[in-house]
């Protein structure tokens, strides 16, 4: 991978987590790295650079990492609705996992960081892009990650006629 190609974005209220994710990026390669407090910096930063991958935290103030996303996804100003977004998160409950899912976010990352961790997810944005799905109440990269044959309920991937892959 060309990381160096990359512009990615870190939002953090924490300073320390964005210097060792700043580190771990230029470890690996990545050049162009654009930091935001909050997710309201974090969207003011996006209209003034192209981001091509966000990694966010989830607890942050004022405007935090599940609302971010959302706005991202929903917002008729958003600077880039299809951006990638790497949520990280101490937070690792099946409900806040499923939050930040059913908002759009695409892959997570549980804290504490590792290098390995960080690459991996990077890796997955960029080798196994999500297609994106747009239905009533919701906007962002499928949430499905795996198709069960055995499945014979409503709304299977082929039949499902309200959702629009995009």
């Amino acid at each position: 991978m060309r990381f160096e190609l990359l512009n990615m974005l870190l939002v953090d209220d924490n300073p320390h987590m964005r210097t060792l994710l700043t580190e771990i990026l230029r470890a690996i390669g990545v050049r162009n790295i654009f930091a935001a407090n909050d997710g309201a910096e974090a969207l003011q930063v996006m209209r003034q650079h192209q981001v091509d991958i966000i990694m966010t935290d989830l607890a942050m103030q004022p405007l935090d990492g599940i609302d971010f996303v959302r706005l991202l996804r929903n917002s008729p100003d958003s600077p880039n609705p299809m951006a990638p977004v790497i949520m990280i998160t101490g937070h690792s409950t099946l409900r806040r996992v499923s939050e930040a899912r059913d908002v759009g976010v695409t892959e997570f990352l549980s804290k504490p960081i590792t290098a390995r961790g960080v690459l991996q997810r990077i890796a997955l944005v960029i080798d196994h892009p999500r297609a994106f799905i747009r239905s009533g109440d919701y906007f962002g990269p499928d949430r499905r990650r795996r198709n069960d044959p055995a499945y014979m309920g409503p709304k299977r991937r082929a039949s499902d006629s309200d959702a629009l892959s995009i």
